[in-house]
């Protein structure tokens, strides 16, 4: 759990308490000043999480990457002139279909 959705959570808690304590007493200015803690803590904990999810999306590209990677390499190592052709062929077309009409 990150220090965002930490701190939201508490703001959250607190909101919710000073929403309460306006309710009990009448006071509409605490009330809603509770209301808008809440809001602000919920805010923070949503952020929070988005922050979290993009890091383990990060991670798993990373884990992807590195294992594509490994297979590029070891295929490229099993079999060069296959690779070679297949690199000799795409090299082809981008220079076929990367020229300019003049």
């Amino acid at each position: 759990m990150t220090d965002d959705r930490l701190s939201g959570s508490a703001k959250n808690i607190g909101g919710q308490v000073e929403e309460g304590f306006g309710r009990v007493t009448g006071d509409e200015k605490t009330r809603l000043h509770g209301k808008a803690k809440l809001v602000e803590g919920t805010l923070q904990d949503v952020y929070g999480q988005v922050k979290e999810t993009t890091a383990d999306a990060a991670d798993a590209i990373r884990d992807r990457a590195g294992e594509a990677g490994d297979f590029l390499r070891v295929t490229i190592e099993e079999r060069p002139f296959t690779a070679a052709a297949i690199a000799l062929g795409i090299g082809f077309l981008i220079g076929r279909f990367g020229r300019r009409a003049d």
